[in-house]
Order: C-alpha cells, then structure tokens, then sequence
C-alpha cells in the first residue's frame, strides 16, 4: 500500500463532518513535521486550521485544502459504512476519498518525494488546511490568509485540491470561479379575502412584471473565461395555505453566478433599481458568499500544464464552472491560484470514491508541478 493511499484511509476513518475536525490536521501535521514544516494550529469558534510552512524565501507555493466533508446521509444506502474505508478493485469508498481527503494525501506524499530528491530547494512551500470550507466559511481559510496578511506574509503560488476532474484525473484544471450572491426578497402586499381583491394588494400579481424584467436582463455577455452572469429564483412562498386569501406578502430566493465581467454592488443597483422602477414595498437581504476570480495565465498554469502532459501525455482543459471554492479567499491577495484533483462524479453522494491508481497519478502530477515551479524554473 502507498503512502498516499495509506494516509487516505487513515483520514477517511475520522468522520470529520464539518467543523469537526476529528484531529485529523493532527495527523496532517505529525507527517509534514518529520519533512521539516513548521506547524501552527489555529482555532476560531469551533474551526480548527492548519498553516505549515517549510522555508522561509520567496516564491511562497501554497497546498490548500479542508479536512472537513459533508454529512453521509442515510448509511444504510452505503454500499461500505463511509467511515470505514475500503478498497473493491482499484476503487476506494469512503466519504471524503474525492473531497477532499485523498488530494490532501496526494499532496503530502507529493512533498515526501520532492524533498526527499530536492531538499534544498528555492523557495518555500506551505499547507493552508481548515476544517470549515463546507460548512459556512467564516472561520476557516479566510481567517488564516487574514493572519498571514497581518505578518505581510504574501503567497505566490496556490493549489487548491478540489476534486475538478470530469472522466480521468487531471482533464479539467479550475483556474477561476464564478461569484456567488444570493438575495432573500419579501414583497409586502396588502391581504385580504380573495373575492374582494379592490380591498386588498396581491404582491405576487404587482411583482410579476419585476420578475419578467429580472429573468430577462443581461446582466453581462460573459467573456472566454466565463459564461454569461446568471439570475435564478430558487424559491418562492405565499399564502396562508387557503385558497381564498390575498397573501400580504410573497418570499423569494434568489442567486446570481456572476462573471468578471460585472461587480457585485453592480448587480445590487441593478436589480433594487428594477424594484423601484416597479414601485414595489420590499425588504431585501444579500448575502455575497464570494467574488469571481481568474488565473488567466502565469507560472502556476505553464506548471501545471507541463506536469499533467508529461504525467498523463494529454493537455488538460482551463475551466471555472462549477461552485465556490476557498480559492476566492485567496485570490483577492494576488497570488495566482488554480483547482486541480480527483474525478467529481461521486463528491457529497452515496458511495463517495476515488481511483487509487489515479490517486497515485494526482500525486506525481502535484510533484511534478513542484519540480517546474522550483526546480526547472529559473527563480
């Protein structure tokens, strides 16, 4: 059994259901120790985060990732208990094997290799680990890129090991993300009984032209990168539950996967100036869980392009569709951040899984990325 895949399973059997960490940056921790990286724990709340680092130069490469999965679900719909990881064929079940334990392993043995051939290596590597990115995201990464902006402390280079790959291990490499802003909107009406509607104000009648325009609008054309910025209504609720009230008011959810192309307050303006053209009483609440970010290009992409070529003698494919990542904490820094790991068929399903012959491939591609960044690149 490999390292990588050892470590895989050790991780898998702690069921670190978000924020609970289950000590497995503990065991994360004792195996970069013994490579040379200085620890550090931090706890916010009940997070728990990692920051190692080994070296002290510039460039600074970051390996970042969380330790925390989402729930199992009903365990009896498992083929294999989720937190006992087990092996059929080539194929390792477990919750956390594609999100995203078995990159964090990949990772570390990835370092076992390349400073075991190049100790003395340019530059400084260091691990970004948190126990909150599936859970609501406030106490975990964005919290120790907050501290490293305190020691000036700025990053070069970030992998993040999200599980981005669509049929085999290294086609799709994310290098951006879609912003992500969501709204809770309540039109206030005037109930009443439904045979007297001159007495009362249907707020879902007065917002239905603000509705049209709001589907309709262009909010952008998109650009190579990115798709055109998206509105969809998620939810919407009325009514007392009879059929013969006016509501007072309707409820609405909504969310927008915007592009580079527009900004968030932007977007704001737009749709609360729609509301007002359309003389609406409303209430609305934002919540923006993340701005868009793009690595158009630099030494990270050139990297990372020639280690999946001459790992697994095929170009992969540039991609920023898909959800919000940690990497849009990071990005605003500066540093140039791409995703890249196992397949995502499985990720938050039953019977999560990976490939352990394309785990083994994930880690000689982030070695590989090491030996371009620092090695055959002139620093």
């Amino acid at each position: 059994m490999t390292s990588t895949l050892e470590l895989t399973k050790q991780l898998i059997s702690r069921p670190s259901v978000t924020p609970d960490d289950q000590e497995c940056q503990q065991l994360i921790a004792q195996h970069l120790r013994e490579l040379g990286f200085e620890i550090e724990h931090h706890r916010f709340g009940d997070v728990d985060n990692l920051w190692a680092r080994r070296g002290t130069a510039p460039p600074l490469f970051v390996f970042a990732g969380h330790t925390d999965v989402v729930p199992p679900g009903p365990v009896e719909q498992w083929q294999h208990d989720p937190f006992t990881p087990t092996i059929s064929g080539t194929t390792l079940y477990g919750r956390g094997a594609a999100d995203m334990k078995g990159s964090i392993a990949a990772m570390i043995s990835a370092c076992e290799r390349f400073i075991g051939e190049y100790p003395d290596h340019d530059g400084s590597i260091a691990f970004l680990i948190t126990s909150d990115e599936e859970g609501p995201a406030v106490d975990g990464t964005v919290k120790i890129i907050e501290l490293l902006q305190q020691r000036d402390i700025s990053i070069d280079w970030c992998l993040v090991g999200e599980p981005t790959s669509t049929n085999t291990v290294g086609d799709v490499v994310k290098n951006g993300r879609r912003g992500s802003l969501s709204g809770t909107l309540k039109i206030i009406g005037t109930q009443g009984h439904i045979a007297y509607p001159h007495l009362a104000d249907n707020p879902i009648h007065r917002f239905a032209p603000a509705l049209n325009a709001l589907v309709n609008e262009q909010w952008d054309s998109g650009n190579e990168f990115f798709p055109p910025t998206s509105f969809q209504i998620s939810n919407i609720n009325a009514g007392t539950g009879a059929n013969n009230v006016i509501p007072g008011s309707v409820e609405l959810l909504f969310n927008l996967r915007f592009s580079t192309e527009i900004a968030e307050d932007q977007i704001r303006q737009r749709i609360e100036r729609i509301l007002n053209e359309n003389q609406l009483e409303y209430e609305l609440i934002w919540a923006l869980s993340g701005n868009p970010f793009l690595t158009r290009g630099g030494a990270l992409i050139d990297a990372t392009r020639t280690a999946i070529r001459n790992v697994c003698d095929f170009e992969t494919e540039l991609s920023t569709s898909g959800g919000t990542s940690d990497g849009r904490f990071i990005a605003p820094t500066g540093a140039q951040v791409i995703e890249l790991g196992p397949v995502n068929a499985s990720i938050h399903k039953i019977d999560e899984n990976v490939d352990t012959e394309e785990l083994e491939n994930l880690s000689r591609i982030y070695q590989e990325i090491l030996v371009q960044l620092f090695i055959k690149q002139d620093l």
